[in-house]
């Protein structure tokens, strides 16, 4: 794989493996062929990795076009630290964006990109099929995506639901009561997960009828508490903020049961995106906006 590289295939996938599967740091990857006599650098074996990424780009590029065939592309992006970008500081972020398809081949691409902004998240959703769904939260810049390409555009209640966690986690434990708006959200938004529990190895159509009869009651009846306490709570709080998250993210929110086929919220990809996550606690950041691509092709 690497012309006149020091290390065989298999000492490059065991180390690929060690870094994004197992979270090891490359210099502790050194440290411990060094105890096999081994003299290999940290930076051999960063050098090797990023050759390793390029190499796997069109594997990439192949799955990059099943994925935007998708009927249905989750989406989610977290933070990355490179140290030498040009025209960045070291301290800044650059982002590492996921997607994800539920249906097919199981598909899950990152993709680096030294900002958050919509040209970067164009670039990642150009040619995706038009009539598609788009799963996020409720980061504004996939509503953009959603209008241009003509997408039915979902929202996660999984988060939804975290913002009333957070509510309710600031009242003390015992003073907790099931008539706080708080707990009562959490409670309709549990109702919600026991109709999706109860349709999870049903087919499409029968599970859109069980969430007809059961999931759009609840609906209605979030909806009326979300109107009734809206504006009664003090907005910078974080109840006053769980529920303008629910009142802007709403008609995304209820659109899941037009379709049997659509999920609930945006687990499979917050779960997708979750080993980066471990890793980056590890080895923190990456040196080089070439290492940061082979991270994202390799994870």
């Amino acid at each position: 794989l690497i012309p006149k590289g020091v290390l065989t295939e298999s000492a490059l996938a065991w180390v690929v493996t060690s870094k994004y599967m197992d979270a090891l740091p490359l210099y502790r990857q050194a440290a411990l062929l060094g105890r096999f006599g081994g003299d290999l650098s940290r930076n051999t074996l960063a050098a090797s990795i990023v050759k390793v990424g390029e190499a796997v780009q069109p594997v990439i590029n192949l799955l990059r076009d099943h994925l935007l065939e998708a009927d249905l592309i989750h989406a989610d992006e977290t933070t990355i630290q490179v140290l030498k970008e040009p025209g960045k500081k070291a301290q800044t972020k650059s982002y590492l964006w996921a997607q994800a398809t539920n249906s097919g081949p199981p598909i899950r691409l990152f993709g680096y990109a030294s900002g958050r902004g919509a040209r970067h998240a164009d670039l990642l959703y150009a040619g995706i099929k038009r009539g598609a769904a788009l799963m996020s939260d409720g980061y504004e810049v996939y509503a953009g995506i959603a209008e241009d390409n003509g997408l039915a555009h979902l929202a996660c209640w999984a988060h939804c639901r975290r913002y009333f966690v957070e509510a309710e986690a600031v009242i003390p434990k015992a003073a907790r009561r099931p008539e706080h708006i708080a707990t009562q959200f959490i409670a309709a938004i549990g109702a919600l997960y026991a109709a999706e529990s109860r349709a999870r190895d049903l087919d499409a159509p029968a599970r859109q009828a069980l969430r007809a009869e059961h999931s759009r009651p609840v609906l209605q009846r979030i909806e009326a508490m979300l109107l009734k306490h809206l504006h009664t709570v003090v907005p910078g709080s974080l109840l006053g903020k769980a529920l303008h998250y629910l009142s802007a993210q709403w008609p995304k929110l209820i659109r899941y049961v037009e379709n049997g086929t659509w999920p609930i919220d945006n687990n499979l990809c917050e779960n997708a995106i979750r080993p980066f996550v471990v890793g980056r606690r590890n080895w923190l950041f990456a040196d080089t906006v070439a290492g940061a691509r082979a991270s994202a092709n390799l994870y």
